[in-house]
């Protein structure tokens, strides 16, 4: 398998993505990080995926998933839930350094 980079998440922003074996699917929302070359020692540009989700109400708990993306691939990610400051949503990021 291919390293990840935010050039195989950034085409896929904004759309639906289904986290396999739960109720829960949300909005890619935005790819955070550097496209460019690597650090020195990095094999990548670190990055981190954000997918935003309905309120604090019923929060998805940390842990390794497999994300199906809407019309797109699925890749397993390790997804966990961020502080978010806006009330009418819950984020959850995924890092890649």
């Amino acid at each position: 398998m291919d390293i990840l980079t935010t050039e195989h998440f950034k085409p896929h922003t904004g759309k639906t993505v289904r986290f396999k074996g739960t109720p829960y699917a949300f909005v890619l929302d935005r790819v955070e990080g550097n496209s460019g070359p690597p650090p020195a020692g990095y094999t990548r540009a670190p990055f981190i995926v954000i997918f935003r989700g309905p309120s604090k109400t019923d929060v998805m708990r940390s842990g390794i998933y497999e994300c199906e993306i809407e019309g797109g691939p699925t890749y397993s990610l390790h997804v966990m839930p961020i502080h978010t400051a806006r009330a009418d949503r819950q984020e959850y990021q995924s890092a890649f350094n």
